[in-house]
């Protein structure tokens, strides 16, 4: 490990130096920030704030830079339908329609009015909206949960906008919808609908049909996808020819419909699309009829461009950014959520002329000194099968401090969610918590990770458990070979998913000397009996159907393999979890108890799969701190 020393800085032990991103200062001053919208000069956006109960309140900006708050209290802008949401809002003529959390009603809010109910409170969930003003009507996907014994059952409605009704049904008859848009001549509809046991980002069919004048659907027909070919963000152009991301080719690139048939815009080995495990993802947008701002991942960094649809040819867009999501135009302007390793996500806008670039809301507004911020270094490292994974590494970096000459740092090992999701590169104040007291983190984009085309996507298939741990292994390996951490202090982490290969690399091995299991998942069999609809076939692409692969589900399960875990272990679990229940992780902090092993164990009241909730995200960063520090030897700078 290369050591630049600089001049003043004190000599402490790995872990103990003393770091002003505090778990309270993280909490306090931060925001989530999503669903971005744009309605004639006026943004909107969502921002979750964990201080006020985990909240998701709509906020608008106008042109005049007024911010204003419009989701009054008690409402919480957030929809259901999927279990993830996303989608949970739309506006026209500064009119809003949007989910609310508690009764999964839409509500109708007038400016400076108070939200009032659309919808029936009679288990229905809705989502992914979009206002057809020639009808005076609002498209959307919705859930219906009122009858237990048909299950649930999804489908695109068409609701009223001055009735109150559950909306008539215009699709059905598919698993899932999304993406329902209209195109602007009002004439017809396009959306996404895909089967069991697919998700996504397996397989997905784009659909288009002519909208009759009650709003209903006439002469639908699949223009693109299939089980095989997954269609991301369908969108009309202004002169209402359809645009759509698909990943027929191995990656996701853009795609247009053009006299009758599907033609490929800019081939390329990089992804313009996500897996949708939300609704209302956006990666490019109409700055004219033939001119698309896009945004696009190669090797887990984003980029904006700018793509001349005559020519298609693609140009780069400088910014500082490397996330990049919810790309939006308006005119002469691109309005998008960006963030980069030194700078949170925040709302952005650039001037296409200019290209000045304004910062209109920061998730954070924490500024911390760059002294104190380790910057990832993009790591490609060798895995099992002679195949090369990939993964994001940070090296403790704190400007009044650095470690032992002898010594090398402590690591932590970060598995990401999903499993189906990618590590970003977007400045964490978590991950630099970590980094500015001296420990070494590599957030891991294991095979089956988005962002690297569908065949590394693929590789996971049948072998969650297997391949995920197996590159959490080999890049610790990679990096205690490389002499940049302490082969004795390997720590691993990860939360639902992350959780899962987390546990599975603890009972299963025995290179990590420490772990965290924030909510993960044990016990699989318990998972696909119990989780709901959205993911209630996941496991078959990813262990094998169920039940007849029911052996792999059980030979997976840490859950049933309590007696290979010998090693220190922190359980951080909500009791409101459905997906996993607090029972798996109680079981195994008793047996581990039993045996006589470090434990420690934080469970928290009123929260679900994820942490929502300012005191309890505070209480948990500290306590893995704190029990980090009696694992590894070392005294806190902080008072825990």
């Amino acid at each position: 490990m290369d050591k630049k020393i600089i001049p003043n800085q004190q000599i402490a032990e790995f872990g103990s130096w003393r770091s002003p991103i505090t778990s309270e200062l993280i909490v306090k001053e931060t925001i989530g920030l999503s669903e971005l919208k744009l309605e004639k000069d006026d943004i909107y956006w969502i921002e979750l704030r964990p201080s006020e109960g985990a909240r998701n309140v709509i906020v608008r900006l106008s042109p005049d830079g007024k911010l204003t708050d419009l989701t009054p209290l008690p409402f919480n802008a957030r929809t259901r339908v999927h279990e993830y949401g996303g989608g949970a809002f739309v506006v026209k003529d500064r009119i809003v329609y949007f989910s609310n959390f508690s009764d999964q009603r839409i509500y109708r809010q007038y400016p400076d009015s108070q939200p009032r109910p659309i919808t029936p409170d009679k288990g229905f969930y809705y989502a992914d909206g979009v206002i057809d003003s020639f009808r005076n009507r609002m498209i959307c996907v919705r859930e219906d949960h009122s009858n237990p014994r048909k299950g649930v059952v999804n489908g695109l409605v068409s609701l009223e906008l001055d009735k109150t009704g559950p909306g008539e049904v215009i699709a059905f008859g598919k698993d899932f919808y999304s993406s329902p848009a209209i195109s602007p001549d009002g004439l017809s509809l396009c959306w996404l609908s895909w089967n069991h046991p697919n998700m996504p980002w397996d397989g997905t069919e784009l659909w288009v049909g002519k909208l009759k004048d009650n709003g209903t659907v006439e002469s639908a027909q699949r223009i693109a996808g299939g089980p095989a070919e997954s269609i991301f963000q369908p969108q009309w152009s202004p002169d209402n020819v359809l645009y759509f991301v698909s990943d027929k080719t191995g990656w996701w690139n853009l795609y247009c419909r053009e006299n009758n048939s599907n033609k490929a815009l800019f081939e390329m080995q990089a992804e313009f699309g996500k897996p949708q495990w939300i609704f209302g993802m956006a990666t490019y947008a109409f700055q004219s009829e033939k001119r698309i701002i896009c945004a696009y991942t190669r090797r887990g960094r984003w980029h904006l461009a700018a793509l001349d649809t005559l020519t298609n040819k693609l140009s780069t867009i400088k910014t500082p950014y490397t996330q990049i999501s919810q790309v939006k135009i308006l005119p002469g302007k691109i309005v998008f959520i960006a963030g980069s390793p030194v700078e949170p996500a925040s709302v952005v806008r650039l001037d296409l002329n200019s290209y000045n670039i304004e910062v209109l809301r920061r998730s954070t507004t924490i500024r911390i000194e760059q002294g104190y911020l380790s910057i990832p270094e993009e790591i490609e490292f060798p895995t099992g099968k002679n195949l090369k994974a990939h993964a994001f590494f940070y090296k403790p970096r704190n400007q009044d401090y650095h470690g032992p000459d002898n010594k090398l740092p402590p690591l932590i090992v970060k598995s990401h969610g999903g499993p189906t999701a990618a590590a970003s590169t977007a400045l964490s104040l978590e991950i630099q918590y970590w980094t500015s007291r001296g420990f070494a983190i590599v957030d891991v984009n294991y095979q089956g990770s988005t962002g690297y085309g569908r065949l590394y996507r693929q590789r996971l298939n049948g072998q969650w458990g297997v391949v995920d741990v197996d590159d959490c292994l080999n890049v610790s390996r990679y990096l205690v070979n490389k002499k940049e951490v302490d082969k004795d202090r390997l720590a691993i982490k990860g939360g639902s998913a992350g959780g899962y290969t987390t546990l599975c690399a603890l009972t299963f091995h025995d290179l990590f000397k420490a772990g965290a299991s924030y909510y993960g998942i044990s016990d699989l069999e318990m998972l696909v009996k119990d989780t709901h609809k959205f993911e209630s076939r996941y496991l078959d692409r990813l262990l094998g159907p169920y039940p007849q692969k029911r052996h792999i589900y059980y030979q997976r399960s840490p859950i049933h393999f309590i007696d290979r875990l010998s090693c220190p272990l922190i359980i951080f679990q909500g009791l409101e979890d459905k997906i996993v229940p607090p029972n798996q992780a109680e079981l195994i902090y008793q047996a581990l108890l039993k045996k006589g092993v470090p434990v420690a164990y934080l469970a928290f009241k009123g929260e679900q799969h994820g942490f929502r909730h300012s005191e309890n995200i505070k209480r948990s960063l500290d306590a893995e701190l704190y029990f980090y520090s009696k694992i590894f030897g070392f005294t806190t700078a902080d008072s825990l």
